[in-house]
C-alpha cells in the first residue's frame, strides 16, 4: 500500500484552488507567509519613503532602507529582542507573563559590567583571558536566579505573575541604579565586545559566512529527508515529492539570499584604514570613502574601486547567537518532553496537572529559562554598547511582548511558535529603525509601536474566531 496522500480527491478537494492545494501539500503556515508579506511591505514602504524624503537613491527602490548596510544593522539590532522573545513565547503559551525582563536586563548588564570593571580587572589585570568567560557565565547565572525567583513567587506563593513581574520591573531597575550609582559603567573587556557585533573581530567575513550558509542548506536537505523517513516509519501521510523539493529550494534560497546581503556590506573606509595601519597592510593610493563604500579616484572622477583595499563584514556574532538560540528553543519546544508539557499546560492547566505534570515546578523552570535568555541578551546589549547603564533595557519588555504577539502567540495560551516570535521581533525592529531613518519624533515612534501591538492582538482574536 502506498504511503502517498490519496490522489482520489472528493468533490471538496477537487474544487480546492491551486493556492490552497499548494499550502496543504507543502504544509507552510499561512500566518507565517502573511507575516513575511507584511514585513516585505514595511521594508518597501520605508525604502520608498526614505528615498523621497532624503533624496538618497542608493537603495533597491530609490531609498536607504533596502541597502546592505541598513539590513545588516537591522539584523544586529534585532538580535537582543529576538533572543528574549523566544522565551516569552513559552511563558505566554503557559498563560504567564514577565513584565520585568527590561529591568532584569539592566540589572544583569550592570552587575556584569561592575564585575568586569571594578572586580576582575583589579585582580586579574586588563585584557586577562579569563575576564570575559567569567562575566558571561555570571550574567547568565544571575539571569537564571532572578527568573527562577519570579517563577517561585508565581507558582508556590500563588502571586499572579502580572503582579510579581510588575514589582520586579520596579525593583530590578532600582537595583541596577544602585549598583551603577546612576553612572555608565565602562569600558568592557576587548574580547567581550565580540558579542556585540560592533568590532571587526565579531564579523565572520564572506568566506566563513558562505561556509555557514552551505552547512545550513545541507541541514535543510537532511531535515526534509529525515522527516520523510520518519513519516514512512510511523506510516504517516507523506508530502508530495515536488512539495519537499519546493521547501528545500525555498529554504536554501532564503539562506543564500540573506548571506549574500550580509556579504555585500563593506567596512567603512576609516575602519579599513585603521585596521590596515594596525596590521601593516598597504593601502592602495587614491582610495577614499563615499556613502559607506570603498571607492577609488580616477582624475577628478570618483569610480567604484576594483583593485583597492576593501573588506566585507559577513554575518556578525550577535546574529549567529540569535539564530542558534532560535534553533535550540525550537527544538526544546517541539522535540522534548519539557516543550510538550509547556504546551499541554497552556492548553488546559487542570488536565495537565491531573495527567501528572508538576505544573508548579514547570512554571519555575520556564521563568528561569526566560532569565537565562535575558542574561544572554544582556551580554549582547552591553557588549554592543561597550557599557552598561540602569536604562539599558528600558521598554524592552514591551517590545518583546509585542514581537511575541505579532508572531502569532495567543494570549489565551497554548498556541505559539519560536520562529514566529523572532519574525515578529524583526518586524518590530524594522518599524522602529524605519521611523528613525525618516527622523520621526520619538513620541510618534512610541505611538506607532503601541498601535501595532493593539492591532496584532485584534488580528489574533479575529484569526482565533475564524479557526473555531
Amino acid at each position: 500500500m502506498s504511503n502517498l496522500p490519496n490522489t482520489n480527491q472528493g468533490p471538496a478537494l477537487e474544487s480546492e484552488g491551486a493556492i490552497k492545494r499548494f499550502f496543504r501539500a507543502t504544509e507552510i503556515d499561512e500566518r507565517l507567509l502573511g507575516m513575511v508579506a507584511a514585513l516585505l511591505l514595511i521594508w518597501v514602504v520605508f525604502d520608498i519613503a526614505s528615498g523621497i524624503m532624503r533624496g538618497n537613491f542608493g537603495g533597491l527602490l530609490g531609498g536607504s532602507f533596502l541597502t546592505p548596510r541598513n539590513l545588516w544593522t537591522l539584523l544586529v539590532q534585532t538580535s537582543s529582542i529576538a533572543i528574549m522573545s523566544t522565551g516569552m513565547v513559552l511563558l505566554i503559551v503557559m498563560r504567564q507573563l514577565d513584565l520585568s525582563i527590561g529591568s532584569m536586563l539592566s540589572l544583569v548588564a550592570v552587575a556584569g559590567a561592575v564585575l568586569q570593571v571594578f572586580e576582575l580587572v583589579p585582580i586579574l589585570g586588563v585584557g586577562h583571558p579569563a575576564i570575559w568567560p567569567i562575566a558571561v557565565m555570571f550574567m547568565i547565572a544571575l539571569g537564571a536566579m532572578v527568573g527562577a525567583l519570579n517563577g517561585w513567587l508565581t507558582a508556590y506563593l500563588k502571586i499572579p505573575a502580572f503582579i510579581v513581574t510588575l514589582g520586579g520591573l520596579l525593583a530590578y531597575s532600582g537595583m541596577a541604579f544602585y549598583l551603577a550609582k546612576g553612572e555608565t559603567v565602562a569600558p568592557m573587556d576587548k574580547t567581550y565586545e565580540i558579542f556585540g557585533g560592533g568590532i571587526p573581530l565579531s564579523w565572520l567575513g564572506p568566506f566563513w559566512s558562505w561556509m555557514i550558509a552551505v552547512v545550513v542548506c545541507c541541514a535543510i536537505v537532511f531535515a526534509i529527508y529525515n522527516g520523510r523517513r520518519q513519516r514512512k516509519r510511523f506510516k504517516f501521510p507523506l508530502r508530495p515529492v515536488w512539495a519537499e523539493i519546493v521547501l528545500v529550494v525555498l529554504g536554501s534560497g532564503i539562506v543564500l539570499g540573506i548571506t549574500n546581503v550580509m556579504n555585500s556590506y563593506p567596512w567603512p573606509f576609516k575602519l579599513i584604514e585603521n585596521y590596515a595601519k594596525a596590521n601593516g597592510v598597504v593601502i592602495p593610493p587614491g582610495v577614499e570613502n563615499k556613502d559607506g563604500n570603498a571607492v577609488c579616484t580616477a582624475g577628478d572622477q570618483v569610480v567604484r574601486c576594483t583593485e583597492g583595499l576593501i573588506y566585507y563584514t559577513g554575518y556578525s556574532v550577535p546574529v549567529l547567537m540569535a539564530l542558534f538560540v532560535g534553533v535550540a528553543m525550537t527544538f526544546l519546544a517541539t522535540r522534548t518532553q519539557f516543550g510538550r508539557y509547556v504546551y499541554a499546560t497552556g492548553g488546559n492547566p487542570e488536565a495537565a496537572e491531573l495527567a501528572g505534570v508538576n505544573t508548579k515546578w514547570l512554571t519555575v523552570k520556564v521563568f528561569a529559562l526566560m532569565g537565562i535568555l535575558v542574561g544572554i541578551s544582556a551580554v549582547v546589549s552591553s557588549a554592543r554598547l561597550n557599557a552598561a547603564t540602569n536604562a539599558l533595557g528600558a521598554l524592552n519588555e514591551l517590545y518583546v511582548i509585542a514581537a511575541t504577539v505579532i508572531g502569532g502567540t495567543s494570549l489565551a495560551g497554548g498556541v505559539g511558535t519560536i520562529y514566529g516570535a523572532m519574525l515578529g521581533a524583526l518586524m518590530m525592529q524594522s518599524i522602529i529603525s524605519g521611523m528613525s531613518l525618516l527622523n520621526l519624533p520619538a513620541a510618534f515612534q512610541n505611538i506607532v509601536v503601541g498601535a501595532v501591538l493593539v492591532l496584532a492582538v485584534w488580528l489574533d482574536q479575529l484569526y482565533s474566531r475564524r479557526v473555531r
